[in-house]
């Protein structure tokens, strides 16, 4: 069993028991769940494809330390001027192990996700009534982000003009 999962923005494809290097995961527990999934192949041989991602698949792994990467050497050179400037960076980097990968998702996680979507479903039906009389279309994007934040829809800073318009109705 395998999965293709996205850390980071970095999409990996992982078995349980792998090691990895990932860019650094900020979590207080040792622990951590990945649910962005796009691909899910299990022992059986059947393949899911996400479409973005895998419903309810999650992948759980275990952070064992952090470290940092090789050092990376930046030359800044400008001919027949004298300038020469040399840097180096070295990234921190999680080093996580992969403990299991779960179609079904847990549960801790499912249920989490049913309250806020039971709440967006009643400001949506709320929104539609309010928005049928109005062009949404018409107004700025600034103007649909406030609206959004006056209707309580959470992330709407990282959504486009149509996506607030969906959003909004």
């Amino acid at each position: 069993m395998y999965a293709i999962v996205e850390i980071g923005g970095h999409q990996y494809k992982v078995a349980e028991k792998d090691v990895l290097f990932v860019d650094k995961q900020n979590v207080e527990d040792s622990s951590i769940t990945f649910d962005n999934v796009l691909l899910l192949k299990d022992s059986k041989g059947a393949v899911k494809v996400g479409t973005p991602v895998v419903k309810g698949a999650s992948v759980t792994a275990t952070i064992l330390d952090t470290v940092r990467a090789d050092k990376v050497l930046v030359f800044k050179k400008k001919r027949r001027k004298g300038y020469q400037k040399l840097n180096g960076h070295r990234q921190v980097m999680s080093q996580i192990q992969i403990e299991s990968i779960s179609a079904s998702g847990s549960k801790k996680k499912a249920e989490t996700k049913t309250a806020p979507k039971k709440e967006k479903a009643k400001t949506v039906a709320e929104t539609k009534t309010e928005s049928a009389s109005v062009d949404l279309s018409s107004y700025t994007v600034a103007q649909l982000k406030k609206m959004a934040s006056e209707k309580g829809i959470t992330g709407y800073s990282s959504m486009k003009k149509a996506e607030l318009i969906e959003a909004l109705k």
